[in-house]
């Protein structure tokens, strides 16, 4: 199928604004390369599109030909989405425009977002007007993959998933066409969006809702050796039971990583960090963190005022481009004891310096939205904890990192509610099934056959519309 896709690149090429790259292009192995390393795919052809009507140009020509189509934004998909080897790639990259609306008459605050934009790009712009909407905890992170699958993020408890906040969308469709879709022109797509994970279209503009944030936010850690890991989760989970939404936590049990933030001396040592961000009144977050911060035997604790923007670059340098990763993920209602008892048992196991278990805390804005408004599967989770396999190129262990996260992923089975669709690796259709749950799974099944019934748009954590209700085609 490759030399086909190929031979029509030329007559692509010239009815774009944009780029086509092909095999034997200088350009093409730089065009192919995403952030998992673990992903060595060869597309027969890259579409790098410079506008919305470059992807309805594309989008046409690969339907014309009954060639599936993967999308690229931010290039992040650890399951490797971003690209594919029998089709076309929709190259986003380069439309990473911010426009912000700080007094809309529509809806209150607006951005408005291209489809290729990274969450370094719209925290810059929105902050610019002490502005925000819950974003990844990597600045390097796509906007459209996080969006589309759920959005969690420091500031979910006092602004709701990113997906929560999506208001409208500018979408390709798999006929071609161009569309604006919101509450009014088509609620079930826009409910779609909200969830589906990129099944239904190419969005090439996400329209949010901002909120007054920062932007200045009191953040940082709280980090405790590994072995104090029992008597912290308990303490932990007893005083989140009643706490204000402007208090986004996230535990992470790992090896302690070689950042500015941490003393040299720690590096490499296991441990567990309470990371924090209070969006509200800087002196009524320290009354509200003192608790934590003065709990048991603390051996590093970086909790001060700083940007929003700042807090929201705090781990890159954990997850560099290129390494290579894997994950699953678990969502549960509580720390039990025995969920506590897994997680610390697993985290002694851990393989690398690069693998960590950062485990969210949901409830406040993400648990007050209706679960019918949107398609976003772990609606009343608790926590969600991600399950991250991290290693370096040149690092021979491959399979032991992977059954590090396969044997923690089976072990919290017996504790786990759901999935985090964003979170999921190889589990396949019973995987994405398990992240939705059966209503929704069928109510997102029949949407799929109206907008993309050929299933186009099928690299991605998919919705075939040909399958029953037993999985079979």
């Amino acid at each position: 199928m490759t030399a086909p896709i190929i031979a029509g690149a030329a007559t692509l090429a010239g009815a774009l604004r944009g780029d086509v790259i092909v095999p034997g292009d200088d350009r093409y192995d730089e065009a192919r390369r995403v952030w998992n390393g673990d992903i060595d795919r060869r597309p027969p052809l890259i579409a790098r599109c410079a506008h919305a009507d470059d992807v309805a140009t594309v989008v046409r020509f690969a339907a014309e030909r009954g060639l599936p189509i993967a999308v690229r934004g931010g290039g992040h998909s650890v399951a490797g989405h971003a690209l594919c080897e029998d089709g076309v790639v929709v190259d986003l990259s380069a439309m990473r425009k911010v426009r912000v609306e700080p007094a809309s008459s529509r809806a209150g605050a607006l951005a408005h977002v291209q489809g290729g934009a990274l969450w370094r790009d719209v925290d810059v712009r929105t902050q610019a007007h002490g502005l925000a909407v819950t974003g990844g905890i990597v600045s390097h992170t796509g906007v459209g993959g996080l969006t589309l699958g759920g959005g969690l993020g420091h500031l979910m408890r006092h602004c709701g998933l990113t997906l929560d906040n999506l208001v409208e969308a500018d979408l390709v469709t798999a006929d071609g066409r161009r569309v604006t879709v919101n509450g009014s022109s088509d609620p079930e797509l826009l409910w779609g969006l909200r969830g589906g994970g990129g099944n239904f279209g190419v969005v090439t503009r996400f329209g949010f809702r901002l909120h007054r944030v920062g932007p200045t936010v009191l953040a940082g850690m709280v980090i405790h050796p590994l072995e104090a890991a029992h008597k912290v989760l308990a303490y932990y989970r007893d005083l989140i039971e009643e706490v204000p939404d402007a208090l986004g936590t996230i535990v992470n049990l790992r090896l302690c990583p070689p950042i500015p933030a941490v003393p040299a001396h720690l590096h490499g040592t296991p441990v567990l960090a309470v990371v924090v961000c209070w969006s509200g009144d800087v002196d009524d977050g320290a009354t509200q963190l003192r608790p934590l911060r003065e709990f048991g035997r603390p051996i590093l604790d970086t909790i001060a005022p700083m940007t929003y923007v700042d807090l929201q670059h705090l781990v890159d340098a954990t997850v560099i481009p290129g390494n290579h990763y894997y994950w699953r993920s678990a969502d549960f209602e509580r720390f039990t004891d025995g969920v506590i008892d897994t997680v610390v048992e697993h985290a002694s196991r851990i393989t690398s310096p690069i693998s960590a278990m950062p485990i969210y805390h949901f409830g406040g804005a993400v648990g007050r939205v209706p679960d019918a408004e949107t398609s976003f599967g772990s609606r009343g989770a608790g926590h969600n904890v991600n399950m991250f396999a991290g290693w370096r190129p040149d690092d021979g262990d491959r399979d032991r990192h992977i059954a590090w996260v396969r044997d923690y992923s089976d072990a919290m089975a017996a504790h786990a509610t759901g999935k985090y669709l964003n979170w999921l690796s190889d589990e396949g259709v019973d995987g994405v099934r398990a992240s939705y749950g059966h209503d929704r799974w069928h109510r997102l099944v029949a949407l799929k056959r109206r907008v993309d019934p050929s299933n186009l748009f099928r690299y991605n954590f998919n919705i075939d519309p040909a399958r029953t209700d037993h999985g079979a085609a």
